[in-house]
């Protein structure tokens, strides 16, 4: 999902499309994945992990394969747009806060931090390797290797002992807190709860402020006068950097609390935010790499502490869709 960054230049410059077209192709994404979120919670709820998980991959597999043959915006925004969006939702936080809440318990935040690291390791690797596939084989086919790979990975997914994860820990399941009262939660109730409202608006304004702007990223770093696959190296490197924010403001949680360390994120993302917005007046290597270290650190570092407290307040049978 994140490689799009790198694909936005080439598939505007194919067809001569605006770029701010190109970038409804992103925008779609993260709604569809947003919009759905409810219904796959509750999908989560009735139907288990292995088929949540094996329909979004099934369906980032067919929309990658859709995309390599596509001729029109429509049939983008359809594929990547809206079909990667609900693929990725529907292997993405809803799906995994639940099953590792059912494992981890108290220490949710740091087993989150950790499994959030994968999509850091992802970016690393695939965004200069999109880039080389592009220069090499074009975007269409390194669409099309994108689907094979990812319907490939369905088989050894299906394989795997879900009914043995969704169980979650016996430890955890036994363990009771003296201090927790059971009120039934349901989607209407939280929807009626202040705490609802203010995560809600947590997530919607960070998601505004951060992925508007990484869509566009490398395209930004190119029109600045960077190459190409300097731009998407540099970027992909935020990848690294995300385990090591995300572990240390978890770390931070537990030294100075929950408030402070969000708050101590989010300044650093300002920071880099504005060393972003210096490098189109000075293009420089010390800029690039201090947007890199400041932005690139802290997306998604806030991710697993206001999971684990959205997790820990509407505990229950509905969590799932709540969350």
């Amino acid at each position: 999902g994140e490689s799009f960054t790198v694909f936005l230049k080439p598939i505007s410059e194919d067809f001569g499309w605006d770029r701010a077209q190109v970038v409804s192709v992103y925008s779609l994404t993260w709604l569809a994945g947003g919009l759905t979120a409810p219904l796959i919670g509750r999908l989560f709820d009735r139907s288990g992990p292995r088929a949540v998980y094996s329909l979004g991959l099934f369906l980032l597999g067919a929309a990658f394969l859709v995309a390599a043959h596509a001729q029109h915006l429509w049939q983008v925004q359809l594929s990547v747009g809206l079909c990667v969006g609900l693929g990725i939702a529907l292997i993405g936080n809803v799906p995994n806060s639940i099953l590792l809440g059912r494992w981890f318990g108290p220490r949710l935040p740091t087993a989150m931090a950790i499994l959030y690291s994968a999509t850091g390791a992802g970016i690393f690797v695939l965004l200069p390797a999109s880039q080389l596939l592009i220069d090499r084989i074009g975007w269409r086919d390194a669409y099309q290797l994108f689907g094979i790979v990812a319907l490939c990975l369905l088989l050894p997914l299906l394989v795997l002992p879900w009914r043995l994860f969704a169980t979650g820990s016996p430890h955890i399941a036994r363990k009771t807190d003296a201090d927790f009262v059971d009120n039934g939660w349901t989607l209407g109730s939280a929807i009626r709860h202040h705490a609802f409202w203010a995560l809600f608006c947590t997530f919607f304004f960070t998601a505004v402020a951060m992925y508007a702007i990484t869509a566009q990223i490398v395209a930004y770093l190119i029109d600045a006068g960077f190459p190409p696959l300097q731009a998407a190296t540099a970027w992909g490197f935020s990848g690294i950097l995300t385990l090591f924010g995300m572990l240390g403001i978890s770390t931070l949680d537990g030294i100075i609390g929950r408030r402070p360390s969000v708050l101590f994120s989010y300044g650093v993302s300002i920071v880099g935010l504005i060393l972003l917005w210096l490098i189109q007046y000075y293009p420089n290597y010390w800029l690039l790499t201090g947007f890199i270290l400041c932005f690139g650190s802290m997306i998604g570092s806030r991710g697993p502490l206001i999971t684990a407290t959205a997790l820990n307040i509407f505990r229950g049978e509905r969590v799932g869709t709540i969350f």
